[in-house]
């Protein structure tokens, strides 16, 4: 029986730096599985994405990457805009800082990833297709409306904080509390109103350990909207610390939907968080394309 042969993607500089030491932990999976690995560093932002994109996917059983939903998103992205539309499964081996999609899978060490990407078990992966005007973005993760994005916006700013600016950004945001008038369509309902936020979670897990999403399911075709409308800064800082545990959708102030699609069209215009990526503007619809790829799991 032929080997295996799976293409491995590594960001040398990327996120945490530690893509090239969590490749030294995981070679050893593949060497003693005799698969054929062919190891390759991305080079600039974006590339793994460009990798997956124009490659020839002929004879390759997997393309797997070293890194976290940044890296994630891309190679989605990459593969799902192929012209030849060919899918191979993607294997992912966490190595970045919230690793969102890694938690949904319930396997957050390196060496138990790339053992489960040997043992060549395979799930169908929902996505968002998000539409805004003429671009497309495909998101596994989450898509972000109103406070959720400000708080990424200056997270990023104070990186030198580490792991605890969200937790810092998220408390200033509550305490500058904005609300935006948009009109919301969930299923075709329409809805007009102001909000605090709106967030479209394919996953259950965002950010850094957030449970955002208790109910949602990688591959139920459907895309979890969390809502908040009108909330007191009291409130939001009683509700955050829910957020881990996934409890805050018990509270009134949270409305929790299930749908198929929804839009988003506000007053003025605002960037989006994208799975922690920030880009596109409203206005835009989100559609979920059933079992869109296959992950390793």
């Amino acid at each position: 029986m032929a080997s295996k042969s799976f293409i491995l993607a590594v960001n040398p500089q990327g996120g945490t730096k530690r893509g090239l030491g969590i490749l030294e932990q995981v070679k050893p999976v593949f060497e003693t599985s005799q698969v054929d690995l062919h190891i390759r560093e991305t080079e600039y932002a974006g590339h793994a994405g460009d990798m997956i994109n124009e490659m020839d996917l002929s004879g390759c059983d997997g393309f797997c990457l070293i890194g976290g939903d940044g890296t994630l998103h891309e190679v989605i992205n990459g593969l799902l805009t192929r012209s030849d539309k060919k899918t191979v499964p993607i294997g992912c081996i966490p190595g970045g800082t919230g690793n969102s999609f890694m938690h949904d899978l319930d396997c957050l060490d390196p060496v138990e990833a790339a053992n489960r990407i040997v043992g060549g078990k395979t799930r169908p992966i929902d996505v968002a297709k998000v539409s805004i005007g003429q671009e497309v973005v495909y998101c596994f993760n989450i898509v972000g409306w109103g406070m959720v994005t400000d708080i990424n916006m200056s997270a990023e700013k104070v990186r030198w904080l580490g792991e605890q600016r969200y937790n810092i950004t998220t408390l200033m945001h509550v305490f500058f509390l904005n609300r935006r008038r948009t009109k919301l369509i969930l299923d075709g309902e329409e809805d007009e109103d102001e909000f605090i936020f709106i967030l479209g979670c394919n996953t259950q897990y965002t950010g850094k350990g957030m449970r955002m999403a208790p109910r949602a399911k990688l591959d139920d075709g459907l895309i979890d909207v969390i809502v908040i409308r009108d909330a007191t800064r009291r409130k939001l800082l009683k509700i955050f610390p829910k957020v881990f545990d996934g409890s805050h959708v018990d509270d009134p102030v949270v409305e929790y939907h299930q749908v198929k699609k929804y839009s988003l069209i506000p007053q003025e215009d605002d960037i989006l968080n994208l799975d922690g990526e920030l880009k596109g503007s409203t206005p835009f619809d989100v559609e979920v394309l059933s079992a869109a790829f296959r992950a390793f799991a």
